[in-house]
C-alpha cells in the first residue's frame, strides 16, 4: 500500500487494538484462574509468532536480515516486562488501579519521545496527556487510593510499554513490520517461556476444558495477534505521543463493556472521565484546529 493509504489507516488500526485490548479485560480474569501468568504469554505470544510467521512466510527470504533479530528482540523484552509486571502487579492491587496506572505510559511517552527523536512535545501533546490520564483516573479510580506494592509494579509497567511504544517508532524504519512483529512475539514467547518453566506448573489440565480453550483461543488470535500486529504497523505511521494516547482509551474501552455487558453503574464521574478522554484524544489529533479556522473566518 503507498504512504498516504498507511497514513490513513494508522489511527483506525490503533483504535483497534485499543478496542479488542478493551474487550479482553473480563476474559483474561476469567483465564487467569486456570492458566498462571507466564504460561498464558507463552500460549499467547507462540501462537502469535506462528500464525504471523505463516502468513509473511514469502517474507523471509526476501527481506530477513540479522538485525530484524535485535530489533524485534529488544520489542520483545520490553513488551515481555510491561506484561508480567503489569500481570503480577493485578495481584497486589484492584483492577480499576491497575489499569489507571498502566494508562500513565500515555504520560511518559512525550518526554521518552523527546529523549529519543530530539523533538521537543508541544503544548497540546502535553495537554493531551495530562487530560487522558485525568479521565482514564476518574473512569477506573475508585475506593481506596493507598499505594501498594501492586501499584508500583502497575507504574512500573507503564514505563515499559511507552518504551515500547517509542523502540518500534525508533527502529521499525525501512524494516517490514511484519517479521519484526513475529520476531518480536517469538522473543516474548521464550522469555515467558523461561518464566514458566523456572517458577509455575504447567497447566496441563486445561487442554480438556472447553470453557478455558475458547477464552485462551480469543486472546491468542485477536488480542495478542491482531492487537499487536495493529499497534505496530499504526505506530510506524503516527507519532509516539499521539499513539499512546490512543492506545490508553484500553482501559476505557474495558470499563465500557463493563458497563454494557456486566451492569456496572454509569456515574457522573464516569460521564466527566469519558468526556475528559474524548478531548483529550481530539486535541492530540486535531490539535484544536477546527477552533482556529472558525475563529478566523468569523475575523
Amino acid at each position: 500500500m503507498s504512504e498516504a493509504v498507511m497514513r490513513r489507516l494508522a489511527k483506525p488500526l490503533l483504535f483497534l487494538a485499543a478496542f479488542i485490548w478493551g474487550t479482553s479485560f473480563f476474559i483474561m480474569k476469567n483465564t487467569l484462574d486456570a492458566v498462571p501468568p507466564f504460561w498464558l504469554l507463552v500460549f499467547r505470544f507462540t501462537t502469535g509468532a506462528v500464525l504471523l510467521g505463516l502468513f509473511c512466510w514469502k517474507k523471509w527470504r526476501t527481506h530477513f536480515t540479522r538485525d530484524y533479530l535485535w530489533r524485534g528482540g529488544l520489542f520483545g523484552v520490553f513488551l515481555f516486562i510491561a506484561y508480567t509486571t503489569q500481570t503480577f502487579g493485578l495481584t497486589g492491587t484492584t483492577p480499576s488501579k491497575n489499569a489507571f496506572l498502566t494508562a500513565t505510559y500515555c504520560v511518559l511517552v512525550p518526554f521518552l519521545a523527546w529523549r529519543v527523536f530530539h523533538r521537543r512535545p508541544d503544548r497540546y501533546n502535553l495537554l493531551a496527556a495530562f487530560l487522558c490520564i485525568t479521565g482514564v483516573g476518574l473512569v477506573s479510580l475508585s475506593g481506596d487510593l493507598t499505594v501498594t506494592w501492586g501499584d508500583g509494579l502497575s507504574l512500573f509497567s507503564a514505563l515499559f510499554y511507552a518504551l515500547h511504544i517509542v523502540a518500534v517508532n525508533r527502529l521499525s524504519g525501512g524494516k517490514d513490520i511484519y517479521l519484526l512483529t513475529t520476531v518480536q512475539f517469538a522473543s516474548t514467547a521464550l522469555l515467558s517461556l523461561a518464566g514458566g518453566l523456572l517458577f509455575q506448573p504447567f497447566p496441563a489440565g486445561i487442554f480438556t476444558q472447553p470453557e478455558v480453550l475458547w477464552p485462551l483461543a480469543y486472546l491468542c488470535v485477536m488480542a495478542t495477534t491482531v492487537a499487536l500486529l495493529c499497534q505496530n504497523v499504526g505506530q510506524v505511521w503516527s507519532e509516539p505521543s499521539s499513539a499512546s494516547v490512543i492506545l490508553s482509551l484500553e482501559s476505557v474501552f474495558g470499563v465500557l463493556f463493563s458497563v454494557l455487558f456486566y451492569g456496572d453503574p454509569v456515574s457522573p464521574r464516569l460521564l466527566v472521565g469519558f468526556g475528559l478522554i474524548f478531548i483529550a484524544v481530539l486535541c492530540s489529533e486535531t490539535k484544536f484546529s477546527f477552533l482556529r479556522k472558525k475563529n478566523s473566518v468569523s475575523v
